[in-house]
This record gives structure tokens, C-alpha cells and sequence, in this order.
């Protein structure tokens, strides 16, 4: 199995960026995508980008041509660029991991705040 860290969340004003990290560890050869999902204060947790083990990179609207979803394979760590970035956003960041197979259940980090101000 495996297990994931996010860090990089924070507070930023509306027009700014962070960059999400996903460190993973564990047995990563069996990791099929990873995906970065998000749940605002009485919302539902949505999907915001994926990547998969191929490198295909999926966006959900709200996001494109703002996030960009990446991997740093040397360090078994996925990120998540976030630019201009909107009150909208303000959400508890989570990463995923999904398994090859589905060998065993879909695993989560910890999550991280992120709180852009307007």
C-alpha cells in the first residue's frame, strides 16, 4: 500500500498562487493515479485534477488553464500549481491515490487548507 503527505496550503489574496505537494511513499510502482480533490465548508469533496500513471492530466472546469497537476517521479511526489486563484478556492486540499488493479483501496492523505481572501 501506500502514503501520502500534502503540505504546501496556506492563506493568499485572491490573484495568487501556492503550489500543493503529494509526497508519497510505500509501494509506489503500484500507484495507478493520483488525483487532488477538494471539499469547501458544507460542500461536497469534488475532483480537481488527476494524473495518471501514464501522465495523462485531467482538469475539472472550474480549474483549467489555472491549475496545473505535475510529478517529480525522483521524488515520488506529485504538485499541484494553483494560480490566480479566487476566494472560490478556499477549500481543504486532499491527494488520492488509486491502485493498479484495484489491489487495494483508494488512499488518502491528510489534507491541507487552503484559504485565498478576497
Amino acid at each position: 500500500q501506500v502514503q501520502l503527505v500534502e503540505s504546501g496550503g496556506g492563506l493568499v489574496q485572491a490573484g495568487g498562487s501556492l503550489r500543493l505537494s503529494c509526497a508519497t511513499s510505500g509501494i509506489i510502482f503500484s500507484i495507478n493515479a493520483i488525483n487532488w480533490y477538494r471539499q469547501a465548508p458544507g460542500k461536497q469533496r469534488e475532483l480537481v485534477a488527476g494524473i495518471t500513471r501514464g501522465g495523462t492530466t485531467n482538469y475539472t472546469e472550474s480549474v483549467k488553464g489555472r491549475f496545473t497537476i505535475s510529478r517529480d517521479n525522483a521524488k515520488n511526489t506529485v504538485y499541484l500549481q494553483m494560480n490566480s486563484l479566487k476566494p472560490e478556492d478556499t477549500a481543504v486540499y486532499y491527494c488520492a491515490a488509486d491502485s493498479r488493479g484495484g489491489i487495494w483501496p483508494r488512499t488518502w492523505g491528510q489534507g491541507t487548507q487552503v484559504t485565498v481572501s478576497s
